[in-house]
């Protein structure tokens, strides 16, 4: 029972530390709004859920302790992130490039992108690409079980770990949305895009230099 409330902290700590993943439901949350934020969450989650499925059937052990599978995965999530950092500053430069037309008056913002299912999937790969969530997974959930565990307990708590997950990101993405008529401002959102932008570069080029040890 210890074990399973100090893995609960642990898993909660981790949630709520700024990462791709926070930035992603975010960013997605001001531009797309309630529906768009939620969408990011639940694929951050269903990405959680993929690590906990590989972990309870060996998978994620074999890329913790793969240096090949490690690599070809930090590679594929680095460059992910490296695209979503680019494509969240091009649509700074965009924005800021946009002025008033003293014929038509205001103009339009940078149009939110794709529905709901493109937000799932940014969620998804922004966590199903992070081989350090195999880290997790494997060397720092059964610290907190029995030796002798076996798969049921450690499943069990995995589930706890992508429920805690859900929650805090569906969280965001409802309190985001509920400031977005002053995060979605031409100026905020901008410093959004800007800010968001550099940050899930600096975190893919990390990343990308992440060892397995």
């Amino acid at each position: 029972m210890l074990g399973r409330f100090g893995a609960r902290g642990v898993v909660a700590l981790g949630a709520i530390s700024p990462g791709p993943d926070f930035a992603v439901v975010m960013r997605r949350s001001v531009l797309g709004g309630r529906a768009h934020g939620m969408a990011t969450a639940v694929g951050v989650a269903a990405g959680a859920f993929a690590w906990a499925i590989a972990a309870a059937t060996g998978v994620a052990a074999l890329v913790a302790v793969s240096a090949v599978a490690f690599t070809v995965i930090k590679l594929a999530g680095a460059g992910y992130l490296l695209y979503l950092g680019v494509k969240a500053l091009r649509s700074a430069l965009r924005s800021r490039d946009l002025r008033p037309d003293p014929n038509t008056g205001p103009a339009a913002g940078p149009a939110a992108g794709p529905g709901p299912w493109a937000a799932f999937r940014d969620g998804l790969l922004c966590n199903a690409l992070n081989p350090k969530a195999a880290m997790f997974f494997v060397a720092l959930l059964p610290q907190f079980l029995p030796a002798d565990a076996g798969l049921v307990p450690l499943l069990t708590l995995s589930m706890i770990a992508v429920v805690i997950t859900a929650a805090w990101f569906l969280t965001v993405a409802n309190l985001v949305a509920a400031a977005r008529r002053v995060l979605a401002r031409p100026a905020m959102r901008r410093c959004i895009d800007g800010i968001s932008g550099t940050v899930l570069i600096g975190l893919g080029v990390r990343l990308a230099f992440t060892t397995a040890r």
